[in-house]
């Protein structure tokens, strides 16, 4: 039994019961070390101080009148918050420790260094109040953390600060925004081991992704030296995003995107020993580098799904690299207070309609978009001259800024990532933010109307002017259960999170041309053959888009499997059929390096496209990097429910030379349950439906390019839009005629295209007529679901 009036214990003896005592924080890294060391989570051992040795002090110092009587003074308007805080923390600071709570304080540290083995311990010093870190409160950043404390009287300094900072203008305020007793909050101190990360590298992690609230994957968020840049925001951090269901398999890796940041400054220890870091800038090495191996990714993502099942909820956890031994620790874990608890019965999403320039892009925090008048603030003192409802750009927040913060509509930083400082509050405030965007507070000036989009994806964009912004909400719980397969048109890896609520079926179709051109950039024959790039300025943008890839062809593997992984994870194991790359010939020139490789033609519509460049001496050295993408999707990150599907494919003789290819690359139908579909775009698809189904899987018929060639009809005419229709006789004698005839080989076939969300007509007749699937674009899903619902009633 514990001891209820100890005034400092050890960390090891305290768990997740303790939060009156310890406070959330401490009782949580108690928790951890007791439950789940044993089952390889390390955390650094420490001692806490109790909520008995913080009343202790306020009573033998007679504080409890004078932080009464101050802030009664402040809720009358007598004095401002400024000075209510000023007043207590300095009567905090000038206070003596009772001589009972130093003498255990200084034992514990004794002990503490005793059995790291050093004279004096280099230690953390971080706060933890009692009412800190439940479920609706996150308490982000309002008390102080001491790095670096060495020395008894330094630690003791350290202590009373931290104590003082209960204090702070921001924790004051926002205890009083949630109704929490201000007399009631006591504050527990952590004093921990530190690691020496400043030798190499921490950060952040969640399991959840932070903006969509996707469950099924940890985000990790990493930078040099200690942490306190990443939580501050100070640092442009690496991102990682790993895929959680395959994370019991040793044999795979499934990280699902890898971000290099900037992480242009660092902190460390200082010279002089004993409560001293300082900031300096990173070297150019450090920079251009990833802070984490892939084997430290995966150990601390399943370290977060450890944490997680052991909590019974998501999780925000701070972590921490030592430098000397290269072992890894959790330092802070608490209970994710965002998006784990918007989960309801109705999605939100957000379009903007502009024409307008775009100015910045960066960091999504939020699904939503907004317009409004910039202003740039400097000192977060200013929040009386702020006018509500602003945008408010800064180069990056803290605490401080919170009463501002609270006011604007939407907020744009120069720094930071999603575990920042202005990311996390901003999700709590439901604030949208753009954070990291490099140079807000350079290109935009003051009363600048503007757009602030964070509803493209992942990545946000500032966009001149006010633009139109259209708001659909869908109602989960009213989407009808279909016999059809409606699945889900993807293009977009950053936004593909955002639809994982939606009851879809899988992805019809993962468009890879996307992820090459806003990825990738360059032209994969320029990567294979990069001697044959003569033009200067391509050569220098594609060194610097491949640097850290001794191989340049490995860069185009790389992006391309972590873009198409995004989508292959957010439904997963349903499929996910992926198109090889579609573009047409002027589209591949446009790429970086690509004019060299590519073909001037009249009509590239129904010229060198498809699958007649896989097998072609002109591209097959491209379609080869594009099946080592594929290859190490399906196998090394592990995402098997991958489908691939040739388009274009004009007869049977071509699909077997294609097909052979990908054979020669280690993507051979049948092999570790590959399916291959192809795209029956063209009359030739239809009219030797039953050749290509002992070919392929499956067919996806391709509504656009079908109509266009059976009709004879241009697509992008405005003269001849009316006589564009799928719904022309001819047009729908093509379905129906390699639907059934498809069938009967065995071969599944689903429809790409729109038309069945704005015509319910079409939709009828695609049921009546067996499809197996239709695959429609996010917006369309709803339209689509109840379409199809009312013709299976006819049925």
């Amino acid at each position: 039994m514990r001891n209820q009036g100890e005034e400092v214990v050890p960390l090891s003896s305290v768990g997740r019961g303790d939060v009156s005592r310890v406070g959330g924080k401490n009782a949580s890294l108690g928790e951890m070390i007791q439950a789940l060391q044993a089952q390889g989570v390390s955390v650094p051992p420490g001692f806490a101080t109790t909520a008995q040795a913080y009343r202790g002090f306020v009573e033998a110092n007679k504080l409890g009148p004078l932080i009464r009587d101050t802030l009664a003074a402040w809720s009358a308007s007598k004095i401002t918050l400024a000075e209510a805080g000023d007043t207590i923390r300095r009567a905090f600071l000038r206070a003596d420790w009772p001589a009972a709570t130093s003498e255990a304080i200084r034992r514990g540290y004794r002990e503490l260094s005793t059995r790291i083995g050093v004279a004096e311990a280099s230690v953390a010093v971080r706060s933890s109040a009692t009412a800190e870190d439940l479920p609706d409160a996150s308490f982000a950043g309002q008390q102080e953390t001491f790095l670096n404390i060495r020395g008894e009287a330094a630690l003791l300094d350290a202590c009373r600060s931290c104590l003082a900072s209960l204090f702070t203008d921001r924790a004051i305020s926002y205890r009083q925004a949630h109704g929490f007793d201000h007399l009631k909050v006591a504050l527990s101190i952590g004093v921990q081991q530190m690691v020496r990360s400043d030798r190499a590298g921490a950060g952040v992690m969640f399991s959840i992704d932070t903006e969509t609230g996707f469950d099924r994957v940890v985000l990790i968020n990493a930078s040099w030296g200690l942490g306190e840049t990443v939580v501050q925001g100070q640092v442009d951090p690496d991102e990682y995003t790993v895929f959680k269901p395959l994370l019991d398999d040793s044999a795979l890796k499934p990280i699902v995107d890898r971000r290099l940041g900037a992480k242009s400054i660092k902190m460390i220890y200082g010279f002089d020993g004993g409560r001293s870091t300082r900031t300096v800038p990173t070297s150019a090495r450090e920079r251009e580098s990833y802070v984490l191996s892939d084997a430290e990714i995966l150990q601390l993502a399943r370290w977060a799904c450890t944490i997680e099942r052991h909590y019974g909820m998501p999780m925000d956890m701070e972590w921490a690299k030592d430098g000397e031994t290269g072992a890894l620790y959790i330092v802070q874990a608490r209970p994710e207070t965002v998006k784990s608890r918007q989960a309801g019965s109705t999605l939100k999403s957000y379009r903007v309609e502009t024409q307008a320039p775009r100015l910045l892009t960066g960091l999504a925090i939020g699904e939503a978009a907004v317009t409004g008048r910039v202003r740039i603030v400097r000192d977060p003192r200013s929040v009386e001259e702020f006018p509500q409802g602003a945008i408010l750009v800064a180069e990056n927040t803290d605490p401080d800024w919170v009463p501002i913060m609270k006011k604007a509509a939407a907020i744009v930083t120069d720094h930071g990532g999603r575990t920042s400082h202005a990311a996390i509050v901003s999700r709590e405030l439901g604030v949208p933010a753009l954070i990291g965007t490099g140079s807000a507070t350079y290109h935009l000036h003051d009363e600048q109307d503007i757009t602030v989009s964070c509803a493209e994806g992942d990545i946000g964009c500032v966009y001149e002017g006010s633009a139109k912004i259209e708001t659909q909400e869908i109602a989960l719980d009213r989407i009808p259960a279909t016999r059809t397969r409606v699945m889900l048109n993807m293009a977009n890896p950053a936004a593909a999170f955002r639809w994982w609520r939606l009851p879809a079926d899988g992805v019809g179709l993962a468009r890879m041309e996307f992820v090459i051109s806003n990825s990738i950039k360059v032209h994969p024959m320029a990567l294979a053959h990069f001697d044959r790039v003569t033009d200067p300025a391509a050569r220098e943008e594609i060194e610097r888009l491949t640097r850290g890839y001794p191989d340049k062809t490995e860069y185009f593997v790389d992006r391309l499997s972590c873009g198409l992984a995004r989508i292959a994870a957010f439904c997963h194991p349903k499929p996910v059929i992926v198109r090889m790359s579609d573009f047409k010939t002027n589209e591949y020139a446009n790429l970086l390096g690509g004019a060299p490789f590519e073909p001037k033609e009249e009509n590239p519509m129904i010229g060198f496209r498809g699958a007649s460049r896989y097998y072609s001496p002109r591209y097959r050295d491209g379609f080869a990097l594009e099946c080592r993408a594929i290859k190490q999707l399906r196998e090394r990150l592990g995402f098997r429910n991958v489908v691939v599907m040739i388009p274009f494919c004009r007869s049977p003789d071509e699909a077997d030379q294609v097909l052979a290819v990908m054979a020669d690359c280690g993507l051979k139908r049948g092999d570790n349950g590959l399916k291959v579909y192809v795209m029956c775009e063209i009359p030739s698809n239809v009219i030797l439906a039953e050749e290509f189904a002992r070919r392929f899987d499956g067919f996806s018929i391709g509504s656009n390019d079908l109509t266009q060639l059976t009709l004879g009809v241009d697509r992008d005419s405005d003269e001849l839009a009316p006589l564009f229709s799928e719904s022309n006789a001819a047009v729908t004698w093509m379905i129906e005629s390699v639907i059934g005839r498809a069938h009967k080989a065995g071969a599944s076939v689903g429809l790409c295209g729109e038309a069945p969300s704005s015509r319910p007509a079409f939709a009828q007749f695609l049921v009546h007529a067996g499809i197996d699937s239709i695959s429609v674009t996010p917006a369309s899903f709803i339209a689509v679901k109840n379409n199809v619902a009312e013709a299976e009633k006819a049925l």
